[in-house]
């Protein structure tokens, strides 16, 4: 996949806000810390055009990049900041929940989890999303260049195995670039299909 162009369009905190247009999306999700905004910035081709929130948690919107005039890229808000105000925690499961369930443009949600840290009940909870609306999903460890090759390996089958997943997750790090063309490859697979139709992964 190359990537040509990619812009920003929008943040929403709702339906009403989001793109009214039929380009098929492809959302990232996952913890805060996750390493979400640099994975994009890869995936991208850009260095800074995703940026890093100095306070993890603190807002909640959805990003949307418009990608080579043909799709959009969306960064979900990141979840399981331990000093997230109250108000901010609350509004985190109805705003992803019903982006997961209103959105038929989804081609792929992109399940970020940090290769250190086991899935939690939020990570548990945006499978079963998934899952529940027929959303196909992508999983992907980040980070993977923190931890010994065996460590990653033992990472991938009990991710997999704790989550129900049908295969191992991917491995990636931005910092050696592991796992990125991997990644653009999936993607592209996924844009090539109509909505619902691959099977999770």
């Amino acid at each position: 996949m190359k990537i040509l162009s990619a812009e920003f369009v929008t943040s929403a905190a709702g339906l009403k806000q989001f793109p009214d247009d039929s380009r098929p999306q492809i959302a990232f999700s996952g913890r805060s810390n996750v390493g979400k905004s640099s994975l994009i910035n890869a995936f991208l081709n850009r260095k800074s055009l995703v940026k890093t929130s100095a306070t993890p948690g603190k807002t909640q919107l959805i990003n949307f990049f418009l990608v080579n005039k043909e799709f959009y890229c969306v960064d979900l808000p990141g979840y399981g900041y331990a000093k997230a105000p109250r108000s901010v925690v609350d509004a985190w499961a109805p705003m992803i929940e019903g982006y997961i369930k209103d959105s038929p443009q989804i081609r792929v949600v992109v399940v970020l989890l940090d290769i250190r840290r086991e899935p939690d009940a939020r990570d548990e909870r945006l499978v079963e999303w998934l899952a529940h609306y027929g959303v196909p999903a992508l999983y992907v460890l980040t980070k993977a260049d923190k931890v010994k090759r065996s460590e990653a390996a033992q990472a991938r089958r009990s991710v997999a195995k704790k989550l129900g997943l049908a295969g191992p997750p991917l491995l990636t790090s931005v910092k050696t670039g592991q796992g990125i063309v991997e990644l653009k490859a999936e993607i592209a697979k996924r844009l090539n299909q109509p909505p619902g139709t691959v099977a999770s992964s």
